[in-house]
């Protein structure tokens, strides 16, 4: 078990408990998954754009520890030169002790080496609880190596919880300690 896991179970249940009025331990907030997702621009030549995938599914696969999935398109677009069925991008959905793990290593490592990091937007909740961050380099993770990528990406990640509202999730992603951007004072 993770210690972030531990501090959740053993810290940040009652606290939010207290903090949120629930009379139920069962109703408080609790991080459900975590995906990940890279989306991939398409080269002209098949060969290429099997290369490419294959690129961006062994590191999400290094940075995630699990093997990631390749997304396809569900419609043909003929002003992108997209078939249906050409691979779109990769994404993996984390769950259990590697969702901790991943969470942990985010917060501890991956973020504090964003260049001119103040923080994550504040403004990034889609209403029913869940966050959603994008991170422009994936080569803020430890297990990439700089000198084995074809070219710099970005990816999403999605965090869904069980909160019904944004503050609550707020108030939980907080209390795990994601370093979000101060308030400015009007």
């Amino acid at each position: 078990m993770t210690i972030l896991r531990q501090k959740y179970q053993q810290e940040i249940i009652p606290e939010l408990q207290k903090k949120l009025k629930l009379a139920n331990v069962f109703a408080v907030p609790k991080l459900e998954k975590i995906v990940l997702n890279i989306g991939v621009a398409q080269p002209q030549d098949p060969r290429a754009r099997s290369q490419v995938i294959d690129n961006v599914v062994q590191q999400l696969a290094l940075i995630t520890g699990q093997k990631p999935v390749v997304t396809t398109a569900k419609k043909s677009i003929a002003n992108f030169k997209l078939r249906a069925g050409d691979p779109m991008g990769v994404k993996v959905t984390l769950r259990g002790d590697r969702m901790w793990h991943f969470l942990e290593k985010l917060i501890s490592i991956a973020l504090p080496r964003v260049k001119d990091f103040r923080g994550i937007p504040i403004n990034a909740f889609d209403g029913q609880g869940n966050y959603a961050l994008g991170i422009d380099e994936q080569i803020i993770f430890p297990e990439i190596n700089y000198d084995k990528i074809d070219s710099i990406r970005s990816l999403q990640v999605i965090m869904v919880t069980s909160a019904k509202d944004n503050q609550s999730a707020h108030a939980l992603l907080k209390m795990l300690g994601m370093p979000f951007e101060k308030e400015q004072a009007n």
